[in-house]
């Protein structure tokens, strides 16, 4: 077989998996990532995952009737991006879509649900079920 597969890709996954890092926007913490959340199977759920959070974090920084401009200054200065590493050009980019983050606030609770997909608690889960 010629060429690579969608499969050879990395979009349904990697060794070792992908993280995800987050970033303080406020320069609190200076490059470092706040945090880093491992354990994504594939890109797809990574990104997921970095999206949903991102859109949360505008949201958080949005208050009534600022204007998109406003929401974008308030999430460089208070918010948290999301960065996904080792996912090259499929991985999600907050940049691709902040805009329009802005300038149209979510309607359906779940775009900003990035708890569900964190693998982190699927790991409390194993761990939970080892001690019953």
């Amino acid at each position: 077989m010629s060429g690579g597969s969608v499969l050879d890709s990395g979009l349904f996954g990697a060794p070792g998996g992908y993280e995800v890092r987050i970033r303080d926007l406020s320069g609190a913490s200076g490059s470092e990532p706040v945090e880093v959340v491992r354990g994504f199977a594939t890109l797809a759920h990574a990104n997921a995952f970095a999206r949903r959070y991102v859109r949360d974090s505008v949201e958080r920084c949005r208050a009534p009737g600022m204007t998109p401009e406003q929401v974008l200054e308030a999430w460089f200065a208070y918010g948290e991006d999301a960065e996904i590493a080792g996912g090259d050009d499929q991985a999600w980019r907050s940049a691709a879509e902040l805009r329009d983050f802005a300038r149209i606030p979510v309607t359906d609770a779940e775009e900003r649900n990035w708890r569900a997909l964190d693998p982190r608690r699927y790991a409390d889960d194993e761990e939970g079920d080892e001690d019953s």
